[in-house]
């Protein structure tokens, strides 16, 4: 399954037009949460550079405290047997790339199974390698007062 869930990778073939460097970040950023839908923890890891950095802005307002969950920990908890999807869902992405750095703010949603649990933005840094690009650092915020799209909502 981590075949499928892949970033896009740097060869194409059979005359295939390569994605743009917007369109293969951008999907980069969905095997990300592909992967965290599937429970992957195999697809996570590969999106990830080796000095990735997760972090989150929390606190009241416009001031924050900043919290980091290491990588392998997270890896490793997408990966643990759940009885409620992990779904975080996306919209108005904003993609931004010189050369072989690029920068995603991604507004998003999280569904605890079919429960929202919080939204905020993800701000997100990756890196081209060889095989594709890879995210460098991710910073999140979460709240619990976002306004969604009705698209990426979740019916109940």
């Amino acid at each position: 399954m981590a075949g499928a869930l892949s970033p896009v990778a740097s060869a194409q073939s059979d005359g295939e037009r390569a994605p743009t460097a917007e369109a293969a970040v951008r999907a980069t950023i969905d095997a990300l949460f592909d992967g965290m839908r599937a429970g992957d923890s195999t697809a996570v890891r590969e999106v990830f550079h080796d000095g990735t950095r997760l972090h989150t802005a929390v606190g009241p307002g416009d001031t924050a405290g900043v919290s980091r969950t290491p990588v392998d920990a997270f890896v490793e908890s997408v990966g643990q047997p759940r009885e409620r999807v992990w779904d975080e869902r996306t919209w108005d992405v904003e993609v931004r790339v010189d050369g072989p750095l690029a920068s995603a703010w991604v507004p998003y949603v999280f569904y605890l199974g079919d429960e929202r649990s919080h939204c905020g933005v993800n701000a997100v840094q990756l890196v081209r390698q060889g095989d594709g690009w890879r995210i460098l650092q991710l910073t999140d915020t979460r709240r619990q007062d976002c306004d969604v799209p009705a698209e990426v909502q979740k019916s109940r």
